[in-house]
Parts: C-alpha cells; sequence; structure tokens
C-alpha cells in the first residue's frame, strides 16, 4: 500500500484555498493509495490573533467540506483522510472523515481528547475506529489523543496495522516524532503523520515533520521543505 502525508501551511479560513492546494499537490503525483491531511488543515487550528474558536466553521457530516473532499478522493482515486469541523447533535467535534476512491465515506473519527484550547470541541465518545483499506487494518488518533493511547486504545493498536495520525503540535520541544516512533515498535504498526507546517503569518515550534513510519519505527519518509507531501510503501 502507498501512502502519502500532506504538509499543509497554517492558514487561517480559507477552506477552498487550501482544497485547492491539496488538489495540486496530489496533481503532482505520484499515485497514491492512501492521503492524510492534517488536524484542522483546511480551516486552521488557530488564527494569526490566537482565536482558536473553531465554531464558525462547523458543518454537518455531509456538509460542503465533506463534499468537497469525497470529490477529491475520486479524483484523484485514492482514499483521502481529511479534516471537518462537525457540528452534530448540539456538539462541535474536532474530526477526520475518510473517503474511498469511489467517494464512498469510510470512516469519521471525533477526536477523542482535545486539547486545553478546544474548548470548542466536544470529546468524542465512540472507540478508535477500525477498518480495512488494501487488506491493512487501518486506526486514527488526533493530536493530543497520543498521551492517552496506552490507557484507552491499546486494543485498537494491537488489531491495527496501520495508525492515521493527524496533528497540529505545539511544543517547545517536539516530542512527537519520538512518541509515535515508540507507538509503532510497542504496537507492532506504522505510522502516517501528517502535522501542519508553518504559516506565513502563524510559525510556532512543534510544526513541520510530517512523516510514515514502518512497523520498527523507522521513518520511510518525511516532508523536507518546501516540498508538501512524502510518499512510502508500506509493506
Amino acid at each position: 500500500m502507498r501512502v502519502t502525508v500532506v504538509e499543509l501551511p497554517a492558514t487561517w479560513g480559507e477552506p477552498e484555498r487550501a482544497l485547492a492546494e491539496v488538489d495540486a499537490i496530489l496533481a503532482a503525483g505520484p499515485a497514491t493509495d492512501l492521503v492524510l491531511l492534517p488536524e484542522t488543515s483546511l480551516t486552521g487550528y488557530v488564527s494569526p490573533a490566537l482565536d482558536f474558536d473553531l465554531t464558525r466553521f462547523a458543518e454537518p457530516l455531509d456538509g460542503a467540506t465533506a463534499q468537497a473532499l469525497a470529490d477529491l478522493a475520486r479524483k484523484h482515486h485514492t482514499h483521502l483522510f481529511g479534516p471537518l469541523v462537525l457540528a452534530e447533535g448540539g456538539h462541535m467535534y474536532n474530526t477526520t472523515i475518510g473517503f474511498a476512491p469511489t467517494g464512498r465515506h469510510v470512516a469519521t473519527y471525533r477526536k477523542r481528547h482535545p486539547w486545553i484550547p478546544e474548548t470548542w470541541a466536544s470529546a468524542g465518545r465512540e472507540p478508535y475506529p477500525l477498518f480495512t483499506i488494501a487488506g491493512r487494518t487501518v486506526t486514527i488518533a488526533c493530536c493530543y489523543d497520543v498521551h492517552f493511547l496506552a490507557d484507552d486504545a491499546a486494543g485498537a493498536l494491537d488489531r491495527a496495522d496501520v495508525l492515521l495520525f493527524p496533528s497540529a503540535w505545539v511544543e517547545q520541544v517536539s516530542t512527537r516524532l519520538r512518541r509515535l516512533e515508540r507507538l509503532a515498535r510497542e504496537h507492532h504498526l506504522a505510522i502516517v503523520a501528517a502535522n501542519w507546517g508553518r504559516g506565513r503569518d502563524l510559525a510556532v515550534h512543534g510544526q513541520g515533520d510530517s512523516a510514515i513510519l514502518n512497523a520498527t519505527g523507522d521513518q520511510l519518509a518525511r516532508v523536507t521543505p518546501p516540498a508538501r507531501r512524502a510518499d512510502a510503501e508500506l509493506t
């Protein structure tokens, strides 16, 4: 299975522009079986004025953003997983949603552990999903979830072959890749980790270093700016 991480720069309030950039990045090739976008990378995670409230971007599962992601999955004939600020049942969720090459919905993951500034987001209650792509069992966790996976996701990680890990990481000295490398070794699963990149108006510690790891924690590929994607074959 060939997988791709896309590292979009931090932006704010320009989802159409971000979607157009994803389209261009995928069109530049090569073809891939699975693509992962970073956490809240279409709307932005935080504004240059440090506004973390994403409720203005909230949409239903069948809204414009989900439709645009499904259209891109069909256009590029890939499984595409991207972010959605989900409005559902009177709550807002930091969500990752995935679509098959046919545009069929594959999975929806509502982030179980929103980070402290994500006061707009309710915690997802569903277990970490398990689904199959190209004969591989895949699951999803998002950013701050990494601190809780040992307690509430060990079973899913042990059953999975691949973990999709979108993030908008913030840390003075980033430990994200080290944590993921250890997680890959402990659960013997590959990790596809798409992190937000440095933006023109928002650059913070922890951005960058999107990577693809194999089941022994070795890096198969890593985004090196000005590139916006990295590709690897999971064997």
